[in-house]
């Protein structure tokens, strides 16, 4: 019965762990629609709301790509152990940090283990975010100024 318990409770965590995955992407598109038009609206040009768009997405994505893979490992960890489930895990593994590798690469253009400093997803969305909100700052103190 003990046992019982907690299969199902590492079962909805790992449940979470996906719900928020998604909620991360999902989140983090709302975030990159609004920065992007917020760009256009604001005159900043089409290629600025684009590079906006592509890296606020980007850093979604690879957030929540990191978030399944807690997901998948709770689930691989917590349950019968296998051969078969340890291939599948290292098998999905290899595919999501190939995919969050061709993304790091199309946001900034470089090789991962070229660039100088690391970059997670989380902080790629933080970045436009406080670029946008530094942007808003400048403007209101311009037009105190006038």
């Amino acid at each position: 019965m003990n046992g019982e318990f907690l299969e199902d409770a590492f079962v909805v965590i790992a449940t979470g762990f996906e719900l928020l995955g998604t909620i991360a992407m999902v989140v983090g598109f709302i975030i990159a629609a609004y920065l992007g038009i917020n760009k256009l609206v604001t005159k900043q040009g089409a290629l600025a709301a684009f590079h906006t768009l592509k890296t606020t997405i980007g850093g979604a994505i690879l957030l929540g790509l990191e978030i399944l893979v807690a997901a998948d490992l709770v689930r691989t960890v917590t349950s019968k152990p296998s051969l078969e489930d340890a291939f599948i895990l290292g098998l999905i593994v290899v595919i999501r940090t190939i995919l969050s590798m061709s993304i790091q690469i199309e946001i900034e253009g470089v090789l991962p283990w070229k660039r100088a400093l690391l970059t997670s997803g989380a902080s790629v969305i933080a970045h436009q975010i406080n670029e946008d909100g530094s942007r808003k700052e400048k403007n209101k103190s311009s037009k105190v100024g006038r």
